[in-house]
């Protein structure tokens, strides 16, 4: 698996041998194109749960985001994205003005949290992770302040599953299907 567009285009990711379920090079397209033509890429603090090899949320840095906490509860999985951090720092196009940081915990525990806020939220859970967990942590990521009003949070899930709820205040404002996955992007209602 590699970065596909900006500026670490070519950047191998280490991949555990069991346990993720990598986006497709045509998913992540179609979704940083999305993310590209509504400006949310620039300058942006990126919000990676379920973040498996990172490579949404690296491919967010490498678009233009500025920081990017990556949250994954498997640890062999969460060892291999402090390595791969550990090799973006080293590459020629890091600047040191990003941040990366990878942080082993479950999604919903890092969400109640209630620490810092993004612009961008990237949700990738197992296709096995139920619609109604989906819908409240989208709930939480509001309710806690994790994303910002102005922000955008997509979620990829099976195309099998059941649609999302938006939670109070912000909508679904395109979904759109990829083979068997399905992603949706959720920003808060026009006043």
């Amino acid at each position: 698996m590699r970065i596909i567009a900006g500026r670490f285009k070519g950047f191998e990711l280490t991949t555990p041998k069991t346990g993720t379920r990598p986006t497709t090079d045509r998913t992540k397209e179609a979704i940083f194109s999305h993310l590209a033509a509504i400006n949310i890429l620039d300058d942006v603090r990126v919000l990676d749960l379920f973040a498996g090899t990172g490579a949404l949320g690296i491919e967010a840095l490498s678009r233009g985001a500025r920081s990017l906490v990556a949250v994954e509860s498997a640890g062999p999985a969460a060892a291999l994205l402090g390595k791969s951090f550990a090799r973006l720092r080293q590459s020629k196009a890091w600047d040191a003005s990003m941040t990366v940081r990878a942080v082993k915990a479950k999604a919903e525990k890092y969400v109640d949290a209630r620490g810092e806020v993004f612009d961008l939220v990237l949700i990738d859970p197992p296709y096995a992770f139920e619609t109604e967990a989906c819908n409240e942590l989208l709930r939480a990521l509001v309710v806690n302040g994790v994303v910002d009003p102005r922000g955008v949070i997509m979620l990829e899930r099976s195309a099998r599953s059941d649609d999302p709820v938006a939670p109070e205040g912000w909508e679904i404002t395109q979904s759109r299907k990829y083979g068997e996955t399905a992603v949706f992007y959720f920003e808060h209602c026009l006043e």
